[in-house]
């Protein structure tokens, strides 16, 4: 297992280091770059592990993969990114991004409500996706013509053209890698979780989603202390997107009959991860900047719901005390608190704006 995320973490690196270099060369902003690009290069790692395990009848593993990589992303990484420097959010990702991600993660739950994603389930994600990034596409290359103007004659052309190769080689190798790495990975876990008596979907809910995850940790705690946050949201944003669209979608096609979900699956984990995706948009609203102490808020409840996993896991007598807990006390006060903060910043962007239009009234 130690060695499969080893290669998965140098292949992830490298598809991530060809996927930026890539997107450069073409001429798309930082924002982009993340939520397509690297983005898809971070969601390599999910990618081949599901589709293993799925190919390999291990459907626990495969979904819980792609559901616990996604809770992991925004509550641990997203989490320590902001622990490491405050994250300024472009408005872009409130106003589009984080509700497609919202969006994609609502059809997911309601195509997993009869107990399977589908091949025909499947061809919907990726479509969903590939419309999705079509539209960034878009949206990216119309926000560059417009800051730069049209390019033509340029003679950087063949410059250029030397680094699109260059990268493409990079991703290759990458995706080699982590091919090997996902063979291992799966093998391992899958022995680890007969060893321990635990089941594969938990398995693959925190072990496996946390390894596989390593390159998009890895990648957005070192764009925020570089001051490319823009890097380090999109690609969180665009993973969450990727994993469902991509690594469930295809697994579902290239699997006989689909991919089984376990009915836990449907009933805690798929609404957790809603639910952490829907959070995300008032913490985001919050002056567009997601500060340290809500960092540290988001890596609490990652905790939390390991903690619960484990402890479900287990038929610990602690439970009922931890769950009642938590639904009871620990998110009413969270939420009570997010939605104070929401309103206070809607009233004080208000009365910016009612100053700024008295100052224009005034001649000032």
């Amino acid at each position: 297992m130690v060695g499969g995320f080893a290669v998965l973490v140098l292949g992830g690196e490298l598809l991530v280091r060809g996927g930026s270099n890539l997107g450069r060369a073409v001429g798309l902003s930082r924002l982009v770059i993340g939520l397509t690009i690297v983005a898809a290069c971070t969601s390599a790692p999910e990618m081949a592990v599901t589709v293993a395990a799925s190919l390999a009848d291990n459907p626990g593993l495969a979904v819980g993969n792609v559901v616990g990589s996604n809770i992991f992303n925004v509550l641990l990484i997203l989490g320590a990114s902001a622990l490491a420097a405050p994250l300024i959010v472009r408005s872009q990702l409130v106003r589009l991004d984080i509700p497609a991600m919202i969006g994609i993660t609502v059809v997911l739950l309601a195509l997993a409500l009869d107990g399977a994603v589908s091949v025909l389930d499947g061809a919907l994600l990726l479509l969903l996706l590939v419309a999705y990034t079509g539209w960034i596409l878009r949206i990216g290359r119309r926000s560059e013509e417009a800051a730069e103007g049209p390019r033509s004659g340029d003679p950087a052309d063949a410059p250029r053209g030397k680094a699109v190769l260059a990268s493409v080689g990079l991703i290759a190798v990458g995706v080699a890698l982590l091919v090997v790495g996902a063979r291992w990975l799966v093998e391992a876990a899958v022995t680890v979780a007969g060893a321990l008596g635990v089941s594969d979907l938990v398995i693959g809910l925190t072990v496996v989603a946390a390894g596989t995850s390593l390159p998009e940790l890895a990648t957005s705690v070192i764009a925020a202390l570089r001051g490319e946050r823009d890097i380090a949201v999109g690609n969180i944003v665009g993973s969450n997107i990727f994993n469902i669209g991509a690594v469930l979608g295809v697994a579902a096609v290239v699997s006989d009959g689909g991919v089984p979900v376990a009915a836990s699956v449907v009933r805690f984990d798929l609404p957790v991860a809603l639910a952490v995706a829907v959070a995300l948009l008032p913490v985001a609203f919050t002056g567009f900047v997601l500060r340290r102490w809500e960092g540290a808020l988001l890596v609490a409840y990652y905790g939390a719901y390991v903690g619960y996993l484990l402890l479900d896991a287990s038929g610990h007598d602690a439970l009922p005390a931890f769950s009642a807990t938590m639904i009871g006390f620990v998110l009413p006060l969270t939420g009570l608190g997010l939605l104070t903060l929401v309103l206070y910043e809607w009233r004080r962007h208000r009365g910016t704006a009612v100053a700024r239009h008295d100052d224009g009234g005034d001649g000032s």
